[in-house]
């Protein structure tokens, strides 16, 4: 996968990191600045569409069920996304990658007529919602730090904007591919009544959900959702879901995944866990590593706060998914850890998890980001 790019690469010279009398190396090559824009949008929509409904799938949408979808009498338009749960900070957020011409046609009015919007996008900026915004106290011009469970990706936020329902931030095309998300996996679409979506959800089965386009609430609710992480070998491992949610912002996941992915079982120092079976490996394998070094005593059992808990972030159905709905999450010593603060986990306990790969909370930037309790799985080891 090409990666976001600005890297500034040193030649070792003699008396610059090399020993005197030794040769110098030849000059690196300069580095490569990758273009992320695409083609401007043009003006705005004469013919706007109304996003009704999004079928979303967890890989590429067949076409032939595309099709079949499609000739649903009643679809007015429709318009093909990339669509992924994306970690970012202590939490997922849904990213859409489209097309920016035809997607114009779904955006609420005072987004499509503002030329801002659509030029951040066409650079190869991301557009967010102020709700996110202000979720994670970042301003405008300001970087989306977005973690793909094997790389970071900085994305400038080139503008805040009202999207479509569900969506929290839009990238262009080239953007969604450099984040590892499946093309197609969602249909947008622009229906004439609501008998359609019982025709859609016959034809979709259980290739894909078939959501209506309303703005969540705290009263929550049973709508079956879908979510997959996306890019990285961990992505692929934990594997996607559908789930429902409720009035208290805890998530349902499918039967079936948590049947065939989520396990109890005994480690050191923590005793019992629910956790995904991919990650309890590792976590074993860190926990041990920790107790024969002689630093048992610095984790502390009756402090730990979960793993598998299915849940939106606080609870709230308006926020994104916790990566510990999949289970590849634990919150170690709570009460000194709290987010937002440096926390005072030792630090020889995190530089294990992360040998055993892991990725740790209070490394995400700037401080009121960090989540120093959290430790999560970011790469296969020994799997």
């Amino acid at each position: 996968m090409r990666q976001l790019v600005a890297l500034v690469l040193c030649a070792l010279v003699t008396g610059c990191g090399g020993y005197a009398g030794e040769p110098a190396a030849a000059p690196a090559p300069p580095a490569i600045a990758v273009d992320w824009s695409v083609q401007d949008p043009g003006p705005p929509p004469t013919e706007p569409l109304r996003p009704d409904l999004l079928v979303l799938g967890t890989d590429t949408l067949p076409e032939p069920l595309v099709e079949e979808l499609l000739a649903v009498r009643g679809v007015q338009g429709s318009l093909r996304l990339s669509v992924a749960s994306v970690a970012v900070a202590h939490q997922t957020i849904t990213v859409a990658g489209a097309d920016l011409a035809p997607y114009r046609r779904f955006a609420a009015k005072v987004t499509a007529e503002s030329e801002p919007v659509w030029r951040a996008l066409a650079a190869g900026e991301a557009v967010i919602t102020h709700e996110i915004g202000r979720d994670l106290s970042q301003d405008l011009g300001g970087e989306l730090a977005l973690r793909d469970q094997s790389q970071d990706f900085r994305l400038r936020i080139g503008a805040y904007a009202s999207t479509v329902p569900t969506i929290d931030a839009l990238v262009n095309v080239r953007r969604a591919e450099q984040l590892g998300m499946a093309p197609g996996n969602a249909i947008l679409l622009s229906v004439d009544s609501t008998d359609v979506r019982m025709a859609l959800e016959r034809i979709a089965g259980d290739t894909a959900s078939v959501q209506p386009l309303v703005e969540p609430a705290r009263g929550g609710g049973g709508e079956r959702q879908a979510a997959y992480l996306t890019g990285g070998s961990v992505a692929k491992a934990v594997g996607s879901f559908s789930y429902r949610y409720f009035p208290d912002g805890s998530v349902q996941p499918d039967a079936r995944w948590v049947s065939a992915n989520i396990r109890t079982e005994t480690v050191p120092l923590l005793g019992r866990v629910t956790c995904h079976r991919r990650m309890l490996s590792q976590l074993r394998g860190a926990l041990t590593e920790i107790e024969r070094a002689g630093l048992g005593a610095l984790v502390h059992p009756g402090e730990y706060g979960g793993c598998y808990v299915p849940r939106f972030i606080g609870r709230d159905p308006r926020r994104g998914l916790s990566l510990h709905t999949w289970g590849i999450a634990v919150d170690l010593n709570v009460p000194g850890n709290l987010p937002g603060t440096a926390g005072q986990i030792d630090r020889r306990v995190v530089s294990v998890f992360k040998k055993w790969g892991f990725s740790w909370g209070g490394d995400w930037g700037p401080q009121p980001s960090r989540d120093p309790m959290h430790l999560e799985l970011s790469a296969l080891v020994g799997n």
